[in-house]
């Protein structure tokens, strides 16, 4: 009887299909990783763009703006860590950055509708304060997806990507929101809180069903005060991050002050209508845009630091240019220049942290990033509208407006300082170690 024929044996797989499988899973996630950055992006720039504007109703103080917008920074000193710590140790069917998305979208979304209603500033305080909180519950656990899911080696890249998501969605909240809010102050708040909806479901949608291991969880989950004092064990003695904190808090301030107070500073201090001051502003966030593709991609081949140092230098020069002149020239030439630095500053702070971050520690050292976002982005419109009404003598032409480039422009350059120190003790292994 003839010997039935088996079947040849399976070849092992080829490790250059398993790492084309993980690079192409990578970008996919990537991009995917993006859609709450445009939601959460889109809403912010709306709330900090044109509450100012809603806020003019009930107040003439540039100082009480800044306190309304300031406070993001308030809660900024708290929740990040705490609800990135929490996210490191939550464990559910669909790990543990997702649930904080689903919990906190719906009051996201009814606190930014219902502030283009606000007519009072208790009622667009405690909307406001919400909003805040709720962002703030949302953004830490999905930022700490980025280093769950993408490689050290791809962490400039993907700043660069989530960069475009938030400059597009920066540029239409600037431009589609400005005419909106010609139609009435309250469309463009309901209009940012459906789209915003609208992609955080898409992403969750898209998430939870995905096959395979999406998130980092820790081997051995530790009680949340035993974490949060892990960093600041973390922080303590390592020089390299307690400059990165000092220096994003003030490339914070510098971003949180622009965003406030940039469209006051066109509809007032130069006597541009909203609608076409929108267009003007959305022009420059083109170049924002392209500051975020570029400087991701330079950072990757030249090295972070070095490419953030020089833009610091140019970006922070450019910005102190409408603090001396209101010519139509100077302000031309200079704002490609200082949006293409913005773009930058946008891009690069979170891809410098980014590789090294401790496995299990994403969700808590992402709330130690968002801490210094938040000590920048309470001082920044504080410390502005101080200026702003201070100054409205000297600068009595824009009605002391012109005071809100020294603010952002001065902590652009004061944040060197801090950069040489971060140079001094960076090693390609170790951002934490001192040389």
């Amino acid at each position: 009887m003839a010997a039935t024929d088996s079947p040849p044996p399976t070849p092992p797989p080829d490790p250059s299909d398993r790492e084309r499988d993980r690079v192409h899973q990578e970008r996919r996630a990537i991009w995917l990783l993006g859609l709450p950055t445009f939601g959460l992006a889109l809403s912010i720039t709306v709330v900090t763009t044109y509450l100012p504007l809603v806020a003019q109703e009930f107040t003439d103080s540039s100082l009480v703006v800044g306190v309304l917008i300031g406070s993001e920074g308030l809660l900024a000193l708290v929740l990040p860590l705490v609800v990135g710590t929490w996210s490191d140790q939550l464990r559910s069917p669909i790990g543990g950055r997702l649930p904080f998305l689903i919990v906190a979208t719906p009051p996201l979304v009814v606190a930014l509708a219902l502030l283009g209603f606000a007519g009072g500033l208790v009622i667009a305080l405690g909307l406001v304060l919400i909003f805040f909180a709720a962002y703030f519950v949302a953004y830490e656990p999905y930022r700490a997806l980025y280093p769950d899911l993408v490689s050290d080696e791809r962490a400039g890249r993907s700043q660069s990507v989530q960069a475009i998501w938030r400059g597009a969605a920066t540029g239409l909240a600037l431009v589609a929101g400005g005419l909106l809010f010609d139609l009435s102050p309250w469309v463009p708040f309901v209009v940012a809180a459906v789209v915003t909806l609208a992609v955080m479901v898409l992403f969750i949608h898209r998430m939870v069903p995905t096959p395979g291991r999406r998130w980092q969880e820790p081997e051995h989950p530790k009680p949340l005060g035993a974490a949060v004092r892990e960093l600041r064990m973390l922080v303590e003695g390592r020089p390299g991050l307690q400059a990165y904190l000092a220096a994003n808090a003030l490339w914070e301030a510098s971003l949180g002050a622009l965003k406030t107070f940039v469209l006051l500073y066109v509809t007032i201090g130069l006597g541009i209508e909203v609608g076409s001051a929108a267009l003007i502003v959305g022009g420059a966030a083109c170049f924002v845009l392209g500051g975020a593709v570029v400087s991701g991609m330079l950072a990757d081949r030249y090295g972070q630091l070095r490419v953030l140092q020089v833009t610091l230098i140019v970006y922070g020069l450019g910005l102190l240019v409408p603090a001396v002149t209101t010519e139509t020239l100077p302000l031309a030439l200079i704002a490609p220049v200082a949006a293409f630095g913005g773009g930058t500053l946008m891009t690069l702070p979170y891809a410098l942290l980014m590789p090294h971050m401790p496995s299990g520690s994403h969700g808590a050292l992402t709330g130690f990033y968002s801490l210094s976002r938040g000590i920048g982005t309470m001082l920044g419109p504080l410390l502005t509208g101080a200026a702003v009404d201070v100054f409205a003598g000297p600068f009595d032409e824009t009605e002391g407006y012109q005071a809100m480039w020294i603010i952002c422009g001065g902590t652009v350059l004061a944040s060197l300082w801090f950069v040489r120190t971060m140079k001094a003790v960076y090693e390609p292994s170790s951002l934490n170690d001192a040389s």
